[in-house]
């Protein structure tokens, strides 16, 4: 409003010079209203473009039928042409529009050229129809560039708005995913840490608790049992590395042992094998070289399945393990004939006494498009089965 009242003082100070009209009598008095009225109306005509725009119309029409001379106030009527065009509603631009194309063609009917001689008689120019809308369109011209430059302003400013829209929503879009890839990473590195730490650290428990009962009997085999604590302490601190290594940058990553896979199930089964729980494992089909989210996958549900069979398959339990390749898609099973699971285990979606490893197992299995099934064997124990599928080989 700062700016459209400085503008609105200079036409208000143009409109009322002395010299500024040669209205007289009562059009006199109607100039220097309108005079005013003009330049009140620029003052508020963006709060109230549409009231403004309107007012301004009907006083140009009263103008122009009443006959009173145009003077400097037609300055006000392009800055609303433009108002109209830039600000106002649909109607309005249209009102803008239709104002400005009528303005030459009824200012120039209703005040033709000419003058009064001193015997008070008419001398009015005559002019051709051609010439009549010639200079009718020269007339509206500049209203006409008034109402296309608020349009173009209209124009600017909504692509303006959109593309301050659309960084907002790319922002947020951004910020979304970025907060879905930390929780997708934190939930991997969670799994990974579960298999890591609830396989190894079962080891060397089960490890230390035979150590401490056959110490003072057999002195042996609490070495051996120490010297397997060792070693798995070591595997899983070499896991543990290469963990911590995902979040470091790519330039270090190569210090990392690479992550386990179908052909480290042998080593597993040796180390599980040395604490106590017998196992026989089994392939078949065509061995052939997996994908390495496929080959983890395998590695961790063996590994989560064996540390639950020791957890809670009781004493002298049996497990078998076997791996079917098959042409489209790789089938895991891991049984044993021990004490089998609780419904409560179960239902919290685990059998490792807090939920969470049925939970790990299911989301693994899930990022390879692959099915689980988990229940009790028939004739006892417990039975994990998982299906991972796998590209045809062309």
């Amino acid at each position: 409003m700062v700016v459209d009242s400085a503008w609105a003082s200079l036409v208000l100070f143009l409109g009322l010079l002395p010299d500024s009209t040669n209205a007289t009598g009562w059009k006199l008095g109607v100039y220097y209203a309108i005079a005013v009225v003009i330049p009140l109306l620029m003052v508020f005509r963006r709060r109230f473009p549409n009231l403004t725009v309107g007012v301004a119309g009907a006083v140009g029409l009263l103008q122009v039928a009443l006959g009173v001379p145009v003077g400097a106030s037609s300055i006000g009527y392009l800055v609303f042409a433009y108002t109209g065009a830039a600000f106002g509603a649909v109607w309005t631009s249209r009102l803008s529009l239709a104002g400005g194309l009528l303005a030459g063609p009824l200012v120039l009917g209703r005040f033709p050229s000419g003058y009064t001689d001193d015997d008070g008689v008419w001398h009015g120019q005559h002019r051709s129809t051609a010439e009549f809308l010639l200079v009718s369109a020269l007339m509206s011209t500049p209203f006409i560039l008034c109402w296309a430059w608020g349009r173009l302003t209209r124009v600017r400013r909504a692509y303006l708005v959109e593309l301050e829209d659309r960084a907002a929503r790319l922002e947020r879009e951004r910020d979304a995913q970025a907060k879905v890839a930390v929780a997708a990473e934190r939930a991997r590195i969670a799994r990974e840490l579960h298999d890591v730490v609830a396989h190894n650290v079962s080891v060397m428990i089960v490890q230390a608790d035979g150590a401490a009962y056959v110490l003072d009997n057999s002195p042996q085999q609490a070495k051996e049992a120490l010297g397997t604590i060792a070693s798995t302490g070591r595997q899983a601190l070499v896991e543990m590395r290469r963990l911590l290594g995902v979040l470091r940058t790519a330039d270090t990553a190569e210090e990392y042992v690479p992550q386990p896979g179908v052909e480290e199930l042998p080593e597993l089964l040796d180390q599980v094998r040395t604490a106590g729980l017998q196992v026989d494992f089994a392939t078949s089909g065509n061995p052939r070289e997996l994908p390495r989210g496929v080959e983890l996958t395998v590695y961790r549900i063996v590994q989560e399945a064996l540390t639950n069979v020791r957890k809670h398959g009781g004493p002298d339990v049996h497990a078998r393990v076997a791996v079917d390749f098959g042409e489209r898609e790789l089938a895991v099973l891991v049984e044993d004939d021990g004490r089998g699971s609780t419904d409560e285990q179960l239902a919290t979606g685990g059998i490792d006494g807090q939920g969470h490893g049925l939970i790990g197992m299911r989301e693994r299995v899930g990022m390879v498009s692959g099915s689980l099934d988990v229940g009790p064997r028939p004739g006892g124990g417990f039975r994990i089965r998982a299906v991972l599928p796998l590209k045809t080989a062309h």
